[in-house]
């Protein structure tokens, strides 16, 4: 691959037969044709190139003649090639990276360079609102798979010459298109160049599940600490919000999302709904996600707590006491509902959506109604998880959901064994695990409450004019 082309284009030619396997790869389509008195060839990915495009181009080609051929290929891209993406490639690594990626690659004989011409498109599907981001008011549109559509998405909400978009490939097989945008005047140069850093030195054969396999390429996850240290979004005003506010955006190849860095556990609960609406309404639906997500993690230990002592339990609210028989402990209840809700949702994943209905009032009936009346689990514990079931969707993180799933499970067991002092402990250790995880760039996961920023915490706790604050929604 360091041979360096020839001037000679059947030996350029000899050489991609030999390196792309042309004669086995049916995709892999190689043409020759004549341009003026020379003899030229060009090799593009079937199904990448855009045949509208490159009909005009030729069209060009073909009407050249030989006193008019340009000295080198620099000259001739100039002079005949009134197409915007070009490049002139000197090195066989690039080439073939480039006919891999699905631009034109073409060779003249006489030119000891290539010229790449980027008329591909890839298949896609449109801009629609994603499935997870969902927003009462707001854009309806959302990333794709195509990384160069999720960038202009933001250019075009961002036109500021202070917005860079650096494209880096991280995978020795793969060679991943990594996107890495930022505000020049509002980003941490020294993080943004530590995270670059980190990037280009991935040895990794290829990001077989993109962001994740990136993710934890940037870091060395604690995996006893389940809070997550990046945020993910699939909208393009949440990212573009992002970046005023001096955040890095990544974006990955094929991967409809956006990944969010540093990012504490307030910018995690934030969603763009509380800026769509004015202050008042915006504030209570940001305190109601708080409120809620504190209650999917303590509601179920609180109660398995007052069951063990319910002495007390004050009595205005001696109703929730369980007056039927309890045949299984509650602990054990609690468990295999947690474990049923995960089994529910990856069933809904792989059900086909025409059987989701019917399949949806079925597992009502028979998991609810039933196994109440079976015995198997008491009313009032079937209540309680159902709405942390629930509940759990009122914020979009599915990791922040799992991380607190799995805290409360640890709550729950330390609750049963060691009665007060375990419930205690589990929040405890909740606490520090939160408390003492640390975003990308090194700083608090807790900021701005530690360290005490009273003007920044006021500002993630109620929502304030957009005119008062250098930012907008994140």
């Amino acid at each position: 691959m360091n041979k360096e082309i020839s001037a000679v284009l059947k030996n350029n030619m000899d050489h991609l037969n030999s390196e792309l396997n042309t004669d086995k790869n049916f995709d892999i389509i190689y043409r020759t044709l004549k341009i003026a008195d020379r003899q030229a060839g060009f090799y593009f990915i079937d199904g990448f190139v855009k045949d509208d495009i490159m009909e005009k181009v030729l069209e060009f080609f073909y009407g050249i003649k030989a006193e008019e051929m340009a000295k080198d290929m620099h000259a001739f891209s100039h002079q005949f090639l009134p197409y915007v993406e070009v490049d002139i490639l000197d090195n066989w690594n690039a080439v073939v990276t480039n006919i891999l990626s699905g631009v034109l690659c073409l060779f003249i004989d006489g030119y000891d360079s290539c010229l790449a011409i980027d008329c591909r498109t890839y298949p896609m599907r449109s801009v629609e609102e994603p499935e997870k981001d969902k927003t009462l008011r707001g854009s309806r549109d959302g990333f794709v798979e195509t990384v160069v559509f999720n960038t202009a998405l933001i250019r075009r909400r961002i036109r500021s010459p202070k917005l860079s978009v650096e494209m880096l490939q991280v995978g020795k097989s793969s060679r991943t298109d990594v996107v890495v945008c930022s505000m020049d005047d509002r980003v941490d140069t020294q993080f943004l160049e530590r995270m670059k850093d980190r990037i280009n030195a991935i040895q990794v054969d290829s990001l077989t599940m993109n962001q994740e396999s990136l993710a934890e390429c940037l870091y060395h996850r604690k995996w006893f600490n389940p809070f997550p240290k990046l945020k993910h979004t699939e909208r393009p005003d949440t990212a573009a919000s992002a970046l005023l506010e001096g955040n890095i955006i990544i974006l990955v190849d094929n991967s409809p999302s956006a990944m969010i860095l540093p990012t504490s556990i307030f910018d995690i609960v934030e969603e763009a709904d509380d800026y769509y609406f004015p202050p008042v309404t915006g504030t209570y639906l940001r305190l109601s996600r708080f409120v809620i997500t504190l209650m999917t993690y303590l509601l179920t230990p609180l109660f398995l707590l007052l069951m063990q002592n319910p002495e007390w339990i004050p009595q205005g609210f001696a109703f929730i006491v369980i007056k039927d028989e309890i045949n299984i402990p509650i602990l054990a209840q609690f468990l295999i509902l947690e474990l049923a809700i995960d089994g529910l949702r990856l069933a809904a994943l792989n059900t086909p959506s025409m059987l989701t209905t019917p399949l949806s009032v079925i597992a009502a009936l028979v998991l609810g109604e039933f196994s109440v009346n079976s015995g198997w689990f008491n009313a009032e514990v079937m209540l309680y998880m159902a709405f942390v079931a629930v509940s759990n969707y009122s914020q979009s993180s599915f990791e922040l959901g799992y991380a607190l799933k799995f805290m409360r499970i640890i709550t729950l067991i330390l609750t049963a064994l060691f009665n007060l002092f375990g419930f205690v402990a589990g929040v405890l250790i909740t606490v520090l695990s939160i408390a003492l995880n640390r975003t990308l760039s090194g700083k608090s996961y807790l900021y701005p409450l530690i360290p005490f920023n009273g003007k920044q915490l006021f500002r993630r706790i109620f929502r304030i004019k957009l005119g008062s604050q250098n930012g907008g929604e994140s």
